[in-house]
């Protein structure tokens, strides 16, 4: 297999993970914040870790096949900074917040932090959709 037949076969199965796994977070934090116990439940949690960990490993594939280097590439290294905080507003939104208005504030947090993070992937620069045209 070229390193070609990789790329082909990696961004799109990353993309695709990158999506499902949003759109479980979406679906846990509106069910946590509606009081539905199954946003928490075990079989879900473990999907979610399935996805994330089957994400990471695309992307870190993806990662080593280009020669990237967030240093220097630096939309790539805003876009692993913003992972962290979209990491950190996931878990205050879905578990770690103490109140519900804060748990509200983290989710919208971490579903524009992802809205960003899309950005900077979509447009290779670390203004996102606000770079200059």
């Amino acid at each position: 297999m070229t390193w070609i037949d990789g790329y082909t076969v990696l961004k799109p199965l990353h993309i695709g993970l990158v999506l499902a796994s949003a759109a479980l977070f979406a679906l846990r934090g509106v069910a946590v914040l509606s009081g539905r116990r199954w946003g928490m439940a075990r079989a879900v949690r473990y999907a979610s870790y399935g996805l994330d960990t089957a994400l990471l490993l695309a992307g870190v594939s993806l990662w080593l096949l280009l020669g990237l280097n967030p240093l220097r590439e630096l939309w790539l290294g805003t876009k692993l900074g913003l992972l962290l905080l979209y990491i950190v507003l996931g878990s205050l939104a879905l578990k770690r917040a103490r109140s519900h208005q804060l748990r509200l504030i983290c989710f919208l947090a971490a579903l524009a932090c992802y809205a960003f993070m899309l950005s900077v992937a979509r447009f290779h620069h670390p203004l996102g959709l606000f770079a200059p045209g």
